[in-house]
């Protein structure tokens, strides 16, 4: 066998189907009989295909060995961690053709930027802020994981809608590395890499839809992301200065972390110099604190910002059952029965117009919907008014069409009890 086309040294994750690919092959020559989608796909130095294997989308990339070799390392890392990042599965390295084929999954309901500020106008608004939101935030993770980025932008990120928020996940490693802790120096570069190549992507995006007078703003833009990531970096390092026997403040700031979304790991009170007050200071695990504590009530697995919307919707549930019945309903009783008669009630509603969309996504759209249609109408109008109008509207998402759809009026009377 020639030794362009021998059998590469193969590694995966997870084997079946896979073992059958022509990994022999370069990416390019592989055949059309598979089941190959055409996805859109950001400016990339290597080839990028997508195909289908055994009902999984999956992302395929050829690059040098090296490079492969060390974004799957990289990868493997942030997964183990639980960074936001796709998840490689698998290399097939071709000495002979010194290339590599790195596979990773696909990320489910995920977006690239462009396709995200596509139906909206590129200046001042909610969703480009929430997409400096979410840079900036994805950065912040990163550096507290010890993971130096090499090449931030928004080409480089996928994107998922998170509640009322956005969440950034790393697409791509390949100048990455990872360090016991970086720097100031390091995130200080990285950091700058990012403000500018922030600041190219909007004002392509600009170009693109026509609206050359919006470039300078959106360059300006781009010094958000700087302002907000040291914003966030200040509060997690922070050792504010507190009266040793002001119990209060210290939950206050310990709720204020939970707020950001961080689990406290580890708290430690440290009499300060020269005065009866003492330091606090607070380790923090990932950014994942109500979506730890939903899947602990309620066994759902959400993003943190769709976590923080159906907690208070459930605890909303749970005063209203405590006041209804009188008795002091416990959380985790309550929470069966809002996910019983409240939640996955919705869900079925839901479930035949959202399609393969994200389905805990749709019902935080609903809750946002509930809270629009009660402040016009200035008292709260209810869950079952609230998926009828966003039924009715077509279970609008910003990032796919909207279809008319009719009403739907076949409502279980528990999603309003």
């Amino acid at each position: 066998m020639n030794n362009a086309t021998a059998f590469p040294l193969l590694r995966l994750r997870r084997a079946g189907v896979l073992l059958d690919l022509p990994w022999e092959l370069e990416l390019e020559a592989w055949p059309a009989s598979l089941d190959f989608r055409v996805l859109p796909v950001g400016p990339s130095r290597h080839l990028v295909r997508f195909l289908v294997v055994d009902g999984a989308l999956i992302a395929l990339k050829e690059e040098p060995i090296d490079v492969a070799e060390r974004e799957y390392a990289v990868l493997n890392h942030l997964e183990r961690v639980r960074l936001p990042a796709v998840n490689a599965i698998g290399i097939a390295s071709r000495p002979a053709a010194g290339s590599a084929v790195l596979v990773t999954e696909y990320l489910a309901h995920s977006l690239q930027f462009r396709r995200l500020l596509a139906r909206f106008p590129l200046g001042p608004g909610p969703y480009r802020d929430r997409l400096l939101d979410a840079m900036a935030w994805l950065l912040v993770d990163l550096h507290r994981g010890g993971v130096f980025w090499g090449d931030c932008s928004l080409a480089n990120t996928l994107f998922r809608r998170d509640g009322a928020r956005i969440q950034a996940f790393l697409v791509d490693a390949e100048t990455s590395e990872v360090h016991p802790s970086l720097s100031d120096g390091q995130r200080a570069f990285d950091l700058e890499i990012l403000v500018e190549n922030v600041g190219y992507g909007l004002a392509d995006v600009a170009l693109s839809q026509g609206r050359p007078d919006d470039v300078e703003s959106a360059i300006a833009a781009s010094e958000n992301v700087r302002e907000r990531y040291h914003a966030v970096w200040h509060e997690l390092h922070l050792e504010p200065r507190l009266p040793a026997g002001d119990r209060h403040a210290i939950r206050g700031q310990l709720r204020r972390l939970n707020e950001l979304g961080f689990a406290v790991d580890e708290i430690e009170v440290v009499p300060a110099a020269g005065g009866d007050d003492v330091r606090l200071r607070v380790a923090t695990t990932n950014r994942a604190f109500h979506a730890i504590e939903l899947e602990r009530l309620t066994g759902i697995h959400a993003l943190e910002g769709q976590a923080r919307l159906l907690l208070n919707d459930m605890r909303e549930h749970i005063a209203w059952l405590r006041h209804r019945t009188g008795r002091a309903t416990t959380e985790e009783i309550g929470a069966r029965r809002w996910r019983r008669h409240v939640l996955d009630p919705a869900l079925r509603l839901l479930r035949p117009v959202v399609g393969d969309r994200d389905l805990i996504q749709a019902y935080s759209d609903v809750l946002e919907h509930k809270w629009l249609l009660s402040e016009r109408a200035g008292r709260d109008v209810g869950l079952k008014a609230a998926i009828e109008a966003y039924l009715a509207e077509g279970a609008p998402a910003p990032e796919v069409p909207t279809p008319a759809l009719p009403p739907a009026r076949d409502f279980t009377t528990s999603l309003d009890e």
